[in-house]
């Protein structure tokens, strides 16, 4: 296992650096001059070149990149270009605690029902209950969280009044008051993610019990929740394992579109706020924030898997 675990590790961070790269070339092709944004459009060209000194752009790309590996290092991105003396871990860190408590609580509630849901349906393979649970996940998971979150906004929120319709809760409230807020984005992102899950899950039991272990076990007298517990779950959940943690990225970082529909300060938004300004420090923070992320739920999902199937670090 401690070999399987240094092997990840350094593939983390081969990955963390060619994201690096990517994000750092992506930033130096922006059409916008965050100099020019800075300055006004009526500015001199001496004032937009003092301030591309001061930002450090006009140094030599390999200088910048240099100091960009540094600021990952260090944790300290500097101040940012849209808001000066602001620094950009000030920034970054509500953000990422607010999608953290969205993320939570939307996997808090997706993953009981899911995994129970994808169980039966696999139990129940080709029979009415089935096809009603796929047919249910495939229309759910084809709506864009942005456009279910529009529609549970209006009627649960606007007609109903049963839960606020913005989530962007008032400071110092408790946490019962912060779960009532977010409730409705979290909502939006179970119900697309119960028919993405719940699939996965469905094709991990239908091959956990049609296996020769399964078949035995029924031979020998256990009941279907027995066989469930004892020989299906940890054999059918290994796929929904590693799917939950590849989209843990996307979780934290790609909820753009709902966080706008909610007026939630996430970490989606903070990032396309950088992207559009263009604030660089601010920008890069927060995709390096997200890849991170995406590198220890992966590595988390990977050691959990192998502790479930010790084959799959064999394998690998």
């Amino acid at each position: 296992m401690f070999q399987f675990l240094i092997r990840r590790l350094l593939l983390a961070v081969v990955t963390l650096f060619l994201i690096l790269v990517i994000v750092f070339a992506l930033t130096r092709v922006f059409p916008s001059d965050p100099a020019r944004q800075l300055a006004g459009p009526f500015a001199s060209e001496e004032r937009v070149a003092s301030l591309t000194e001061n930002l450090g752009l006009d140094d030599p790309l390999i200088t910048q990149f240099g100091r960009l590996l540094w600021s990952v290092v260090t944790l300290d991105f500097g101040e940012s270009f849209s808001q000066p003396g602001v620094r950009v871990l000030d920034l970054v860190r509500p953000a990422l605690w607010n999608s953290a408590k969205l993320v939570g609580l939307a996997l808090l509630l997706t993953l009981p029902i899911s995994i129970l849901g994808g169980i039966w349906a696999g139990y129940k393979k080709d029979t009415l209950a089935d096809r009603s649970i796929v047919s249910f996940g495939l229309a759910s998971a084809s709506i864009p969280d942005f456009v279910s979150g529009v529609f549970l906004q209006f009627i649960i929120g606007v007609q109903l009044g049963w839960l606020p319709a913005i989530s962007n809760a008032p400071d110092n409230a408790s946490i019962f008051t912060e779960l009532r807020y977010i409730l409705l984005p979290a909502l939006a992102i179970v119900f697309v993610y119960f028919g993405y899950i719940a699939r996965i899950t469905r094709a991990g039991a239908i091959t956990a019990f049609e296996s020769d272990y399964t078949r035995t076990a029924f031979m020998k007298g256990l009941s279907p929740s027995e066989v469930i517990r004892k020989h299906v779950m940890k054999n059918a959940l290994q796929p929904t394992v590693a799917v939950t943690g590849t989209q843990m990225g996307y979780l934290f970082g790609g909820l753009v579109g709902l966080e706008l529909v909610f007026n939630y300060p996430g970490l989606g938004g903070l990032i396309f706020r950088a992207a559009t300004a263009p604030d660089f420090p601010l920008l890069q923070a927060g995709v390096v924030t997200v890849a991170i992320i995406f590198m220890l739920s992966t590595l988390a999902a990977d050691l959990l898997i192998a502790w479930m199937n010790p084959r799959a670090r064999i394998s690998s």
